[in-house]
C-alpha cells in the first residue's frame, strides 16, 4: 500500500464528483488513488507512462490500467481526472490526447501540488470549455472543475514530436522527442560533458534512462558495430529514443524498464546521465539501487560512465561496488565518473 500523497488526500474530500461517472485518470500517479476512486465511478480506466507505477499497479487494476505513450480508449468517458504532472507542455499533451474520447459535456477535473503549476489551470483549460472552478484547496493541493463544451481536434500525435539538431565533434544529429521527456528541447550540458568524454566503446552497451535517446543515438552513430540497449520507466521517453534512432539510421533494442527489472545479460559498458527528480521530488533511490546493482550487469572487465550534477554524492555508492574509479571530466557543475573491475 502506498499512503496518499497530498493531492489525493484533498480529493478524497471530493469523492462525490466521480459518483456514477465513466472516469479516465492520468498523469502524475504516485499512490492508491485509482483503488480509492474505483469505489465510486460506474467504470475506471487509468492511463500511465510511467512503467514503476505500472509494474506496481497492474495486478490490482486488472483490465483498467494502461501503459504507453498513447491512449487506447475503451469507451467513452464522462469525466476525465489529470493529476498535474511535473512539465507544463505534457499535461497539454495529455489533455489533447484524452479529450477527443470525451463526451460533450464531460467534467474535466485537475487536481495537482500548488508548487507545480495548479494556479495555471485557467489556461490550460481554456480550449476545452468556459473558466474552471475552483473546488478545492487544502493540504498545499488545489482542485480544478471545468467541462468539456468546445470542439475537440482528433488527436495527432506527430504534432506533439519536437525535432532539433545537434551536433557533437563530427557527429550532426536529429533528435525526436515527446512533451516532458530530458533533452526535448535541447542537449543538456550534462549529457554534453559525458559524450565528450567516453571511452571507447564495443560490444553490449546499455543506455540506462534514455530519455530522447541522445546517448544511445550518438554512441551508434561513432560505433555502428555496438549491440545497443535503450531503457527508461517513461513511455514518451521510450518512444522519442525509438524515433530519434530511426531518424539517425541507428538500430537499438528500446524498452521499459524499472531499474533492471526488465534486463537480462549482462554488459561491456553501461553509460547514463542518471535521473534524481521524480515529480516535484527530488528522489535518489532509483539512481543509488542502479549504481549499487551496476556491477551485477557488467561482464568482469566492463564499465559504467556516468554524468552527475557536482553536489551529488554518488561515490561512495560507486565505491562499494568498484575498485577503480576515476573522475574524468569536472566542469564545476557536472563530474564524469568512469569506473570498472568489479570487486569480487
Amino acid at each position: 500500500m502506498n499512503p496518499l500523497g497530498n493531492v489525493s488526500e484533498m480529493l478524497q474530500r471530493n469523492l462525490s464528483l466521480f459518483d456514477g461517472k465513466r472516469l479516465l485518470v492520468c498523469g502524475l500517479l504516485e499512490d492508491d488513488l485509482p483503488l480509492l476512486l474505483r469505489q465510486h465511478v460506474a467504470s475506471l480506466e487509468v492511463f500511465t507512462t510511467d512503467y514503476c507505477y505500472y509494474r506496481q499497479y497492474q495486478e490490482r487494476l486488472p483490465g483498467q490500467l494502461q501503459f504507453g505513450h498513447q491512449l487506447s480508449p475503451t469507451t467513452r468517458y464522462d469525466a476525465v481526472l489529470l493529476l498535474l504532472p511535473k512539465a507544463k507542455q505534457e499535461a497539454q499533451f495529455l489533455l489533447a490526447m484524452v479529450a477527443p474520447t470525451l463526451e460533450t459535456g464531460a467534467d474535466l477535473l485537475v487536481a495537482g501540488d500548488n508548487r507545480g503549476g495548479i494556479n495555471g489551470a485557467d489556461k490550460l483549460l481554456a480550449s476545452y470549455g468556459d473558466k474552471p472552478i475552483k473546488r478545492d484547496s487544502a493540504r498545499r493541493a488545489s482542485l480544478y472543475h471545468g467541462q468539456l463544451t468546445k470542439p475537440v481536434a482528433p488527436f495527432d500525435l506527430e504534432q506533439w514530436v519536437q525535432r532539433y539538431q545537434c551536433q557533437l565533434a563530427e557527429l550532426p544529429l536529429e533528435i525526436h522527442a515527446l512533451p516532458g521527456v530530458f533533452s526535448s528541447a535541447e542537449l543538456d550540458n550534462g549529457s554534453r560533458l559525458l559524450l565528450e568524454h567516453l571511452p571507447a566503446l564495443g560490444g553490449r552497451v546499455l543506455d540506462f534512462g534514455c530519455g530522447a535517446g541522445v546517448l544511445g543515438c550518438a554512441m551508434g552513430k561513432r560505433y555502428p558495430s555496438l549491440s545497443l540497449e535503450l531503457v527508461d520507466i517513461s513511455a514518451l521517453a521510450l518512444e522519442s529514443s525509438r524515433r530519434t534512432l530511426a531518424a539517425n539510421g541507428v538500430t537499438g533494442n528500446v524498452h521499459a524498464s524499472d531499474v533492471y527489472s526488465d534486463i537480462v545479460g549482462k554488459f561491456q559498458h553501461i553509460v547514463s546521465n542518471p535521473p534524481f527528480h521524480a515529480g516535484l521530488k527530488t528522489f535518489y533511490a532509483a539512481t543509488e539501487t542502479f549504481l549499487r546493482n551496476a556491477p551485477d550487469h557488467l561482464l568482469q572487465d566492463g564499465e559504467i560512465t556516468i554524468v552527475a550534477n557536482a553536489f551529488l554524492r554518488y561515490q561512495p555508492v560507486l565505491e562499494q561496488g568498484f575498485n577503480r574509479i576515476a573522475t574524468v571530466a569536472d566542469d564545476k557543475r557536472f563530474r564524469v565518473y568512469s569506473c570498472g573491475k568489479k570487486k569480487n
